[in-house]
């Protein structure tokens, strides 16, 4: 859900002190000043607004957003013969302790103070006597004259580590050192604790589940999953606690807790790098043939069974080893660096963007060392900038990246539609508003692209969700307090008036359309809430539509059929509200809620909601009873799970739940979507079902009962989730069905249920000779679904079905093609499989195809496209290609009937006189069709050279005659 845009913005530290520089080492040589400047350690503080670069001889303190250079230091020679250069740094998670380390063991600790009174980089500048400014942009304005806030750093002590140092870890209260001889860890404290005791050792050989002959080479640790990563020197990689409080009956040196979970199975599967996402709950380990195998921490007691694995798309030799590894902060994307390029894959695998497809000769002669090798890396911005350093160079190059809203703000809209957000931009795609018989395509102008406002993007920075209406006409934004909204049509934004009002509520728990009403879950100082917003009126707490109290923070909301809303809460409850329209207002009126207690272990995991009603309650029922007859469908980190309603002996409700599928990145009940108001899908959708009359679900409903989902690989789905729910029901106690798999070769982002595609996008690298940069740019692209689907039916022998699916497609200008694939990735399984006539798929799709009038046309289109070894497998159920040659010249399908010649002349069925050539070729020139006449000839002279075949055919025709007579006319085309 990531993706690398445009080129990246370049920064360097040298020539904001290159004036010191001069000064204090101005008897350096040239060379050996390029070597100094150059980078060799990042580190970006928790909350991504200050991150740290150091190089050999200096460390830099530096702010995000702008990117800017707040203050350095340059150690005088003196320190650096007696301590050593630097190495690394490390930075308190709070930003106020900057850590460097030397390499001749030392640790160099800097405060660093940040001065709220004090400014730098002031903007001088004065305005035209007529410039106005309104007052929502006098703030921001005021603030960026002012200036950034000034940072001071001061030292504060060296630490000798007599032991030498391997790795060290910046903790909230400690520092975590990794020593050499004696291989042991080491806690550093910040300050000394109540006992007056700043340092506490474990030794590696005292610690029973680890190997002891091993030292620790890598750490990484994860504050929201407490667990932290070691990495030690014989490729293992271990899962660690840090033990707080020692039992009595365990040995009170004994300061870790650790399961070894990846133990390398050949020297080319070593550990060597590790990432942690709490998001999913993965733990990330880079191998040093560039594989990432990523693992599934179930809990904190060891159960860390293997995901998957990433591999790169290059070879070890080209790729080089792995040197880092980085989860975006929602945990949907891992940016891998390596030392010849880098790597993106989503959260369960899908590959993304990366640099092994650029021109190392163009990137050298450019000096764009960010595509040839990275050195270190880390998100900025909450995601939407990677921050890179390389080798050897002296400059930061930060990448902008776009991400999907859905990584944000999980709705039925989001997922329907494509939207994506950037730092300071959205951009809507508005090919789901074509008319539905135009196809999808990557045309540029389909992107509508908005810049956020300037005033909002300066106070709130940064947008940390976005959300667009199910119709497409409207947008929303929360940053870090308020939120804004947009109009796609007329193009003009919404924001408060009043700073006091923006900054007195976030976002919490989602957004939300119905109609032209915003819906936002939100937390003010005293309690939460969802409140109404109208596009119509102004933001201010005047015009708030209506607001409904909620007595603990929604975690997720999300709307339900056609007036239904859920909100699930921290406390476990999930509220059902109907909105209601009265005196020309909106409110929410609840009218059921499930307690979950119990059920749903962590409710703050829980990512999206949904619900599955039985259509006799929806269409006769009460709304009140919706919470009894409710199946509730919850997407928990990557687990798909049911909750379905039963009652006991006594008559009391429960829920039994089912996992429906695992490692889910996202997914869509079609039903949400198609019930959701003013949709092109909608109103084509329904038209076809008044059309229909057909008695089976899918007939009257198409695949609206569907659910879909993506694994990272493929795109699954449920066609019909009645079927689902009913194996998934515990009195049955059946395995569940197989969901249709489809396999994609990019980023599915939303089904178009009725163009019968997937739309996602790629990605693409753009590398021109007469451009001194690289940039990236993604295109939209497409993939039927139908073919899988239909392929499904017909294996369970469903015809019916099949025929009442194909029939909401059939106005689709290339539901021919999708037929043709349906045949084509039948018949090439079965020709590599050779099944038994009664196991063979082929002879039901052979039978489904003549039902459609284009039939002919599909067998003879697929033999074109395979191989001639097919064909016989093809034609064994098939009529002989003479009946089906007779049987298109009949229907008048001359073209067809031509494509036919080509089979019985390649299976040696076609008579020497060419009796079916002339016939053909009587019938082109009956109908005009001459440009079928000029291929007929062709196809003669390529049987016989000597042009007699020709000639015989022409004279039967009487066309020689007539050339005679008009030597202008037909005869030229003829002979041509």
């Amino acid at each position: 859900m990531y993706w690398p845009l445009g080129a990246p913005r370049i920064y360097a530290a040298n020539k904001y002190y290159s004036r010191v520089d001069r000064e204090f080492e101005g008897e350096l040589e040239e060379d050996s000043k390029k070597e100094n400047a150059s980078i060799v350690g990042l580190r970006v503080s928790r909350s991504g607004h200050i991150f740290a670069t150091i190089t050999t001889t200096s460390l830099n303190i530096w702010q995000t957003s702008p990117v800017v250079l707040l203050a350095s230091v340059i150690r005088s020679s003196q320190s650096l013969e007696n301590y050593g250069v630097n190495v690394a740094v490390l930075l308190r998670p709070d930003a106020s302790i900057a850590v460097v380390q030397t390499s001749l063991g030392f640790l160099i600790t800097y405060s660093i103070i940040v001065d709220p009174t004090a400014r730098v980089y002031q903007q001088h500048r004065q305005d035209g006597p007529t410039r106005r400014h309104s007052s929502a942009g006098r703030l921001p304005l005021e603030e960026e004259r002012a200036g950034q806030r000034e940072v001071n750093i001061r030292f504060r002590m060296v630490i000798k580590i007599d032991a030498g140092v391997e790795k060290a870890l910046a903790l909230d209260d400690e520092l975590v050192v990794a020593t050499e001889k004696p291989a042991a860890v080491q806690c550093i404290r910040w300050a000394p604790n109540g006992s007056g005791s700043q340092t506490s050792t474990e030794l590696i050989s005292r610690m029973s589940w680890m190997n002891r002959k091993a030292s620790i080479m890598e750490m990484v640790h994860d504050r929201a999953m407490s667990l932290s990563i070691w990495v030690s020197s014989d490729g293992r990689a271990y899962a660690i606690q840090r033990i707080s409080v020692v039992p009595q009956e365990l040995d009170a040196k004994r300061l870790f807790r650790g399961y070894c979970f990846h133990t390398p199975s050949a020297e080319n599967t070593s550990a060597i790098k590790a990432a942690i996402n709490a998001r999913f709950s993965l733990l990330a380990v880079g191998c040093a043939n560039g594989e990432v195998h990523v693992y599934n921490a179930k809990d904190y007691v060891g159960s860390i069974p293997l995901s998957h694995i990433l591999e790169p798309p290059a070879s070890p030799s080209s790729a080089g080893s792995i040197t880092f590894l980085s989860y975006s902060p929602d945990g949907y994307c891992l940016f891998a660096g390596y030392e010849r390029g880098w790597m993106t894959w989503s959260v369960y695998g899908k590959p993304g963007g990366n640099s092994f497809t650029s021109d190392h000769v163009i990137s050298q002669n450019n000096k764009e060392g960010w595509l040839i090798g990275t050195q270190d890396g880390s998100w900025l911005s909450g995601g939407s900038h990677i921050l890179l350093t390389v080798p050897n160079d002296d400059r930061i190059w930060i990448l902008e990246m776009a991400r999907s809203a859905v990584t944000g703000c999980f709705c039925a809209a989001n997922v329907s539609r494509l939207l994506l957000q950037t730092d300071s931009s959205l951009m809507v795609f508005r090919g789901h508003d074509l008319p539905n018989p135009v196809p999808i395509s990557g045309d540029p102008s389909l992107w509508h692209q908005v810049q956020v406002p300037a005033a909002y993007l300066i106070n709130q920075h940064p947008i940390r969700c976005a959300v667009i209406s199910p119709d497409g006409r409207y947008v929303a934004i929360a940053g870090r307090r308020g939120l804004a909204h947009y109009s796609v049509h007329s193009g003009r934004w919404k924001t408060f008036d009043d700073m006091n009002c923006e900054n007195a509520f976030l976002v919490r728990g989602g957004m939300c359309w119905y109609q032209h009403v915003l819906i936002a879950a939100v937390e003010t100082e005293e309690h939460h809430e969802i409140r109404l917003y109208s596009r119509e009126l102004g933001l201010n707490d005047s015009s708030l539509v209506s607001a409904e109290r909620l007595p603990s923070p929604a975690v997720v909301i999300s709307p339900s059929g056609e007036d239904s809303l859920l909100v699930y809460t921290h406390e476990n409850i999930l509220y059902h509200y109907i909105i209601t329209s009265s005196n020309d207002t909106l409110q929410l009126v609840q009218v059921g809620q499930i307690g979950l207690h119990g059920i749903v272990r962590a409710p703050a995991r829980v990512r999206g909601v949904s619900w599955i009603i039985p259509e006799d309650q929806i269409r006769d029922g009460d709304p009140s009873q919706d919470v009894v007859h409710a199946s509730v469908m919850f997407l928990v980190d990557a687990k798909l799970v049911v909750l379905q309603p039963s009652k006991d002996e006594s008559g009391v409700l429960k829920y039994d739940m089912r996992v429906l599928a695992s490692g889910v990145e996202y997914f869509a009940f079609m039903r949400d979507q198609a019930r959701l108001p003013n949709t092109p899908e909608t109103t084509h959708l329904a038209s076809l079902e008044d059309e229909n009359t057909g008695d089976s679900l899918q007939a009257g409903n198409g695949l609206q009962d569907s659910l879909w989902y993506f694994d990272g690989t493929r795109m699954q789905c449920w066609t019909d989730v009645q079927d689902l729910l009913e194996s998934a029901s515990a009195e049955n106690a059946r395995d569940l069905s197989s969901p249709t798999s489809i396999l994609v070769d990019f980023y599915p982002t939303s089904v178009a249920l009725s163009k019968g595609v997937l739309i996602g996008i790629d990605t693409e690298m753009v590398q021109r000779r007469d451009v001194n940069f690289a940039f990236f740019r993604f295109a939209i692209r497409t993939q039927l679904f139908l073919p899988a689907v239909l392929r499904q039916y017909l294996a369970q022998f469903d015809s019916s079905v099949s025929l009442s699916l194909s029939f909401h497609y059939q106005h689709l200008p290339y539901f021919s093609h999708a037929l043709e694939i349906l045949l084509h990735t039948v018949l090439d399984d079965e020709v590599d499989t050779s099944p038994s006539h009664g196991h063979a798929l082929l002879p039901s799709v052979v039978s489904f195809l003549s039902s459609f009038p284009d039939y002919l046309d599909i067998i003879v289109q697929c033999t074109r496209k395979t191989e001639v070894r097919s064909w016989k497998t093809l034609f064994a159920y098939l009529p002989p290609p003479q009946d089906l040659f007779e049987e298109s010249l009949h229907k008048g399908q001359l073209k067809t009937a031509g494509g036919y010649l080509i089979v019985l002349h390649t299976l040696e069925e076609l008579d020497s006189s060419s009796e079916q050539c002339v016939r053909l070729l009587q019938k082109a020139k009956g109908a005009g069709d001459w440009d079928l006449c000029k291929e007929l000839a062709r196809f003669l002279m390529a049987l016989d050279e000597s042009g007699d075949t020709l000639r015989q055919a022409l004279k039967s025709m009487e066309v020689v005659s007539e050339a005679v007579k008009n030597e202008n006319g037909h005869s030229a085309e003829t002979r041509s």
